[in-house]
């Protein structure tokens, strides 16, 4: 096999256009193709970018892009669902870029990297479903819904938790794994505690909430709501905005923190989504096609890391497939830097969203643990070790 000069990469979220701009920073003419007939425009709250993903960006030129949009978030503070504080610590740790966490809504994010791959050169292509990929000596072949058909070198599957090019890499590979919590947020003006940019995290009697104050004014909050049983795709559409805005009404009613308030004020509230993650997917790539981002490792929201993690992944697989004498050595050198990272992420956020749902005596537990663990979090550092990490081009 040769090295690759050309890349299908499947997906328009956020792993998509960045893998392609960083493979072209590679020599390798990438081309996106998204299932949906439209770009992600309007979909989603926001997410946060964590100073390690920044710091990728940057070396693909991409970082001041970003920062055009949203706002910092320097420090989390954590209260009770009674009110009481239970500590905090800064984002990220201290460094000489002067880098901190970063949130952003998500269409403004999907909107700036495709509309900046677009500027560079990469070709985007909506309506493309992939449903099967064809070997053969030239390369692979992604046969789309439609009928039509894309032949490159090499097939990046950056098509997220229900990818498709997971499943024709390994047809046995796991599907993901529930995480019994139900997400949703919005935006809206209310009076809430805290210093604007900081994230002040609430571990209410029944749920999990969190608002962030924007400088403007308007405060970003989302929410976890335990669900033990996993909804389907028809059973969460089917709850309407009423009944979503009554249940979180009343799950929130017995906490003493702005929560309900929050909710009462915000107009439009996302309906709610499952969790999932992947402790392990056990096979991350053959000779021609490899997974990058949620398609290769989800973590729980509790990390922080989804966006960062899949910018991360970009710049290392760009990185071998630049380095690497062909695709399949370009592959598994990617696969050796990056899973024993991610897995160990996965792992504890998944830790962090058991915390968010005990029961009675593991509540008082916790509340009555956790200030010794955010003190000691402080003076340790907690998870520098995620925030610090750099990857750099050359």
């Amino acid at each position: 096999m040769t090295k690759p000069s050309t890349a299908a990469i499947i997906g328009g979220g956020v792993a998509g256009p960045v893998t392609a701009m960083a493979l072209r920073q590679a020599g390798i003419e990438a081309t996106v193709f998204e299932a949906y007939a439209h770009g992600a425009e309007g979909v989603g709250s926001f997410l946060t970018v964590a100073v390690n993903g920044q710091r990728a960006l940057r070396e693909l030129d991409l970082l001041d892009l970003v920062r055009k949009h949203g706002f910092d978030c320097p420090r989390f503070e954590f209260v009770s669902g009674k009110g009481k504080p239970l500590g905090g610590f800064p984002a990220a740790p201290t460094g000489p870029d002067g880098l901190t966490s970063r949130t952003v809504r998500r269409t403004d994010l999907y909107e700036a990297l495709r509309d900046e791959a677009l500027r560079r050169g990469v070709t985007v292509e909506y309506g493309k479903r992939l449903v099967d990929a064809e070997r053969g000596g030239d390369g692979v072949t992604a046969v789309f819904a439609d009928g039509t058909r894309f032949t490159a070198d090499i097939l990046v599957g950056a098509d997220g938790l229900l990818s498709r090019t997971r499943e024709l890499i390994d047809p046995a590979a796991p599907k993901p794994r529930y995480v019994p919590l139900l997400n949703t947020g919005g935006f809206t003006r209310a009076a809430v505690p805290g210093e604007p940019g900081t994230m002040v995290m609430y571990f209410g009697r029944d749920a999990f909430f969190c608002h962030m104050l924007a400088p403007d004014g308007v405060v970003w909050w989302f929410a976890n709501i335990p669900q033990v049983r996993e909804l389907s795709p028809a059973e969460l559409a089917a709850i309407t905005p009423q009944q979503w805005r009554r249940r979180l009404i009343d799950t929130f009613a017995v906490d003493a923190t702005p929560a309900r308030a929050v909710v009462e004020a915000t107009e439009q509230i996302a309906l709610p989504w499952n969790t999932y993650d992947f402790p392990s997917v056990p096979t991350w790539h053959d000779d021609r096609m490899v997974l990058v981002g949620d398609a290769a490792h989800a973590a729980a929201p509790t990390s922080g890391q989804g966006a960062s993690l899949a910018i991360e992944d970009a710049l290392v697989l760009a990185k071998a497939l630049r380095d690497a004498p062909d695709a399949a050595t370009a592959f598994s050198a990617y696969e050796r830097e990056r899973r024993g990272r991610v897995e160990r992420i996965v792992a504890e956020a998944k830790k962090l969203s058991s915390d968010k749902m005990p029961g009675p005596v593991g509540r008082l537990i916790r509340d009555a643990v956790l200030p010794l663990v955010f003190a000691k979090r402080a003076k340790s550092g907690g998870d520098d070790w995620v925030l610090s990490h750099e990857i750099h081009w050359a």
